[in-house]
């Protein structure tokens, strides 16, 4: 029962970011809408953001778990592109709101652990520096972001699994160079 009073409330919340902007949701909406009292809803969530970090962070959460894996660098891209799309107006209303920076902290948050994840099954069992480890997951995780952020900005208007998957064509072997680099000099050297 409790957790399907507080996916009600979620439920509820993304209903509502679909219809309009974030500063105009509000707790009094959500409980009326799930027929609820407001302290039920502050036992679940302390506040709008709150809500909004478990709306953002669960989904994410399933992608990684289900899509995180060694040749699905572009499978995992491709969960999290169509759950945008499924939720574009809820994403485009939270990216364009004040509470945008907890959004993007769970966008990076993908990207790292994504290509963490792929990264680690590509090449984890090669004698790679840890120092060099972590200058290439965060150089594909600023890759990544900047992507995400700059289809964000256009409304999600183009293709970008399409751009991505050129991107990794035109990039082809590049990782593969860095790693090599980073086991023939591993003093940076």
């Amino acid at each position: 029962m409790a957790s399907a009073t507080r996916e009600a409330i979620m439920r509820s919340c993304l209903k509502m970011l679909n219809e309009r902007p974030v500063d105009r949701i509000t707790v009094k909406a959500i409980v009326e809408d799930c027929g609820i009292n407001r302290n039920t809803f502050y036992y679940y969530f302390s506040n709008i953001p709150a809500l909004l970090d478990s709306i953002v962070m669960e989904p994410v959460d399933r992608i990684i778990r289900e899509h995180a894996q060694a040749d699905s660098l572009e499978e995992c891209l491709a969960a999290a592109t169509e759950l945008a799309r499924e939720h574009k107006k809820a994403i485009m209303n939270i990216y364009r709101s004040a509470n945008r920076d907890f959004y993007e902290r769970h966008l990076t948050r993908v990207c790292r652990e994504m290509v963490s994840a792929y990264y680690s099954a590509r090449y984890g069992e090669l004698p790679i520096r840890e120092e060099d480890r972590t200058v290439i997951i965060r150089y594909y995780q600023c890759e990544l972001m900047g992507q995400a952020l700059v289809w964000l900005e256009s409304g999600m208007r183009y293709d970008i699994q399409a751009q991505f998957a050129r991107l990794l064509q035109l990039r082809r072997g590049f990782g593969r160079k860095m790693v090599e680099r980073c086991l023939t000099e591993p003093d940076g050297g």
